[in-house]
């Protein structure tokens, strides 16, 4: 019986070490992701893609034509947004908290970075400063 536990874990992970990290062309994204992008980041074309398997899923790396990177997770929904330093990360992509936050402490300041998780928000301003928001909003941690 340990065996096959065993046999079983190692041809799980040669599965996966085989067919991770694969490019994919714009058009063999899913819909969701290619919807995503096209609602929120209208005048960029994707010009990279990849996929990436992991345990819970095809996850997939993007990157637009002015060098913004999307992570999107297993269930196609954007975890990981890095914008180039000459352009923000669109507005309507950060929870309203975390937003009133920083238009009332940081209003000039370009967001260039955000990433979610289950129970928080990483925000990386163009000042440097890196904010760690919880899920409703309210500023847990400061880096500079």
């Amino acid at each position: 019986m340990k065996s096959y536990i065993l046999t079983g874990f190692f041809a799980l992970v040669l599965l996966m070490t085989s067919c991770s990290d694969k490019p994919v062309a714009p058009a063999q994204l899913p819909g969701a992701i290619t919807n995503f992008i096209q609602q929120n980041f209208p005048d960029q074309a994707i010009t990279f893609a990849q996929k990436d398997l992991e345990i819970t899923g095809w996850q997939y790396d993007v990157v637009l034509a002015d060098g913004t990177q999307i992570e999107f997770d297993t269930d196609q929904m954007w975890d990981k947004i890095q914008s180039p330093m000459t352009k923000p990360v669109p507005a309507a992509l950060i929870p309203a908290p975390i937003m009133t936050y920083l238009q009332g402490n940081y209003p000039a300041v370009m967001v260039l970075k955000i990433d979610k998780d289950n129970t928080d928000y990483e925000v990386e301003l163009a000042n440097g400063l890196e904010l760690k928001f919880n899920q409703a909003g309210a500023l847990m941690e400061m880096d500079d």
